[in-house]
């Protein structure tokens, strides 16, 4: 397997994570999503919409969209989980889509990344794309250990990549076109 073609599995790995992880808020009894918790951030509610509007700012920095750091400056949080997780399967599929234009050779281009007072940095397009996957698995993993104190249990993350997992997924992977 080539580095293109594990972050393309990464981004429908995302998507799949992410469907999964709503699926399980979007049972929240009323007042859970929003609940002050322990974590980096102090709720559920907060969580999912910090990783939304870090995707923004890297997809923008990606597409070379010229945003830049106001893409998560301007990011408007929802207050709504279906609204939220709407948005978010939205962005899942354009970096879906975005992964798949790529080629081998793009993966060492460099892309310019607005860091405010620290001015701009040159990335490579495979380390920002590594960098989006572990952002979103680590707070991902942060919902996922709130999750524990609601009426809902967490849900399984970490079965997407291996054949002996797909009959664990196969519904849901052929349910979001994967």
């Amino acid at each position: 397997m080539t580095l293109l073609e594990h972050l393309r599995r990464m981004a429908r790995n995302n998507l799949w994570s992410n469907d999964r992880l709503y699926r399980a808020v979007l049972a929240l009894q009323p007042g859970e999503f929003e609940a002050e918790r322990t974590s980096f951030f102090p709720s559920i509610r907060e969580t999912l919409n910090h990783i939304l509007a870090v995707d923004h700012l890297y997809l923008d920095f990606l597409e070379q969209g010229g945003i830049g750091a106001a893409a998560y400056d301007n990011f408007v949080p929802f207050d709504n989980a279906a609204s939220l997780a709407e948005a978010q399967a939205d962005f899942d599929r354009r970096l879906i889509t975005f992964c798949d234009g790529l080629y081998e050779a793009d993966l060492d281009r460099r892309v310019i990344t607005d860091r405010r007072e620290d001015g701009t940095i040159p990335e490579r397009i495979g380390d920002i794309l590594a960098h989006v996957f572990l952002h979103d698995i680590h707070h991902r993993g942060q919902v996922h250990a709130m999750l524990s104190s609601t009426s809902i249990a967490p849900p399984q993350l970490d079965e997407f990549l291996l054949d002996y997992d797909l009959k664990l997924r196969r519904v849901e992977v052929e349910r979001l076109g994967l």
